[in-house]
């Protein structure tokens, strides 16, 4: 019982960790990157669907991405949607390509998007901690219901604890990281 409560929480922070490493990527640094376009939608056949299942997106140098849209036809759609993104970007069309240049980010916008990573982070800590309390509480309650010793629930608290503490720890590293990525010029 108490085995499975620690996988449970153990389970729930890998997913608040993978949540916030998604949410990172889609965050531009001064490279090109194709997950910064993940958020981009196209209306194909009457359904918005993401960029990448209309057209194949690579990387063309640090500073400029191309994609490589399926159908001739739906260029003007992809291009309208680029442009109507909040990114900032300015695609250009040559054929069935449209190559998107990325223009440098500003020391101000750096700084806005350290920021933003900041609280992505600040929110994962809060998700980890939450799954704590979560954990703590089923634990006092098996102790409650008598399932459980009070050296038990206390060894489980401290491993909740100390799982608890490796997950920020990364999360620390990850956000220091990204900031270093952003501040690179």
């Amino acid at each position: 019982m108490i085995d499975e409560l620690k996988k449970e929480a153990s389970q729930k922070m890998t997913k608040s960790m993978e949540s916030l490493s998604n949410n990172l990527s889609k965050i531009r640094t001064g490279r090109a990157h194709p997950s910064i376009l993940d958020a981009i939608t196209v209306e194909y056949y009457g359904q918005e669907v993401p960029l990448n299942q209309v057209a194949n997106i690579k990387i063309e140098d640090a500073k400029t991405l191309q994609l490589n849209v399926w159908e001739k036809n739906m260029i003007k759609e992809v291009e309208k949607s680029i442009i109507s993104s909040d990114l900032g970007l300015n695609p250009a069309v040559s054929g069935n390509l449209i190559r998107i240049p990325l223009p440098p980010l500003t020391e101000e916008r750096r700084k806005e998007l350290v920021k933003l990573v900041k609280q992505e982070g600040e929110n994962c800590k809060v998700s980890v901690r939450n799954i704590r309390r979560d954990a703590n509480n089923k634990l006092k309650q098996l102790l409650k219901e008598k399932s459980i010793s009070e050296d038990d629930e206390k060894r489980s608290e401290e491993d909740i604890q100390k799982l608890t503490d490796s997950n920020i720890k990364q999360i620390d590293e990850r956000i220091i990281e990204k900031e270093k990525d952003l501040m690179q010029i």
